[in-house]
């Protein structure tokens, strides 16, 4: 069974200030991250692409080999 989910705490002082310079700064992505990050999306969809035509194919299998049956 899940667990429910808890409520978002709430910042104050020193932690308040950090988290809204980090909000209103976001670090910079390095040519070399970025790379890798695409690179690590293509693979995933990739993969994606190639599951769901697997699936694709098993499914229709099963449905020849029922009505073959039949």
């Amino acid at each position: 069974m899940a667990r429910p989910i808890k409520e978002t705490p709430i910042l104050y002082g020193k932690d308040a200030k950090r988290f809204e310079e980090r909000m209103k700064n976001p670090p910079r992505e390095t040519l070399e991250e970025r790379e890798r990050r695409l690179a690590n999306y293509k693979l995933f969809m990739d993969m994606l692409r190639r599951g769901e035509e697997y699936d694709r194919e098993r499914e229709w299998k099963h449905k020849q080999a029922l009505s073959e049956k039949v």
